[in-house]
């Protein structure tokens, strides 16, 4: 074999790799890594390391294998929006078929390690998590409601149920909180998207709350939305599973939530919505990452 060949096949495996890496939706990932690891680090009964970072690496699995299946299924919208039609399957990098394979094999492993490595409890919750994201969300709702991002948003939710699960072998009211603030702090993020990619949905033709019930609706939506979150952001504290360090920080990241969501609320210039749109879906991803940050330090302290 040729020098000039061998340079080719590495380039085209390491290709194949970081395609299928993109694959799993690696931002998405992170964040669900994140808060499963804080549900993990924050639940009172503690594992050893080999078995933690076993059990994590298969949350990630899963996570990245319910994206693979998301995008198997979604790879015809995904080639019409410009947000998506880099991805493996509408380039060409990957066909829909490997990707299948790649999502259902993922999901078995990911689901069998969880429960070789911590319990039963944590691996049904992420079977749970996967099918929901995959059947309920991505092939029921999303094309069918623009409630698909208030219901489906459940499965984003879960991580950090599945990782105080893979400590206690069990769930209590303190995962519940945590799952709570990642189901009521969804809406108001992706209704943020969707207002600056308001023309990717409508060609794509899914029903975001943009489209069905107009721009106003909407930021309506994100500001009653962000109100709602408040209170629930800073339920750990009162439910005595935070301290007030959380509480301080808590305050003040939530306000500034509701300030920019109301911002957003009565702006009616079409250029600067977008921009406090966009604003405020970074600012959202921000938020719920200093949020779970917090939880965590509170819990060291």
């Amino acid at each position: 074999m040729t020098l000039a060949k061998s340079k080719i096949l590495k380039l085209d495996y390491f290709s194949s790799m970081k395609a299928f890496f993109n694959l799993m939706k690696p931002r998405v990932m992170s964040l669900v890594i994140f808060t499963c690891a804080v549900g993990l680090l924050i639940a009172p009964v503690k594992i050893n390391f080999i078995n933690a970072a076993f059990s994590l690496l298969a949350v990630a699995l899963g996570s990245g294998a319910a994206g693979a299946l998301n995008m198997w299924y979604e790879s015809d919208l995904d080639s019409l929006m410009t947000r998506t039609c880099l991805r493996p399957i509408p380039t060409g990098k990957l066909t829909k078929n490997q990707a299948l394979i790649f999502g259902v094999l993922s999901s078995l492993i990911s689901v069998i390690v969880l429960y070789i490595f911590s319990n039963l409890i944590a691996a049904t919750t992420l079977a749970i998590t996967i099918l929901f994201y995959v059947f309920i969300y991505t092939i029921w709702l999303k094309r069918k409601t623009p409630q698909n991002i208030v219901i489906g948003g459940a499965a984003g939710a879960l991580p950090p149920v599945i990782g105080w699960a893979i400590a206690t072998n069990g769930i209590s009211l303190e995962p519940i909180i945590l799952f709570f603030i990642i189901f009521t702090w969804t809406p108001s993020h992706f209704w943020a998207l969707s207002l600056y990619k308001t023309d990717d949905y409508r060609k794509a033709k899914i029903p975001m709350l943009p489209i069905t019930s107009g721009i106003r609706a909407t930021k309506l939506n994100i500001f009653i939305y962000a109100l709602i979150l408040f209170p629930i952001v800073l339920s750990p504290y009162f439910f005595s599973f935070s301290g007030l360090t959380y509480l301080f920080f808590a305050t003040i990241l939530s306000s500034y939530y509701v300030i920019i969501s109301y911002k957003l609320l009565k702006e009616k210039k079409p250029i600067e919505e977008k921009k406090l749109a966009t604003k405020l879906f970074g600012y959202s991803i921000l938020y719920l990452f200093m949020i779970f940050v917090f939880i965590l330090i509170d819990k060291i302290i």
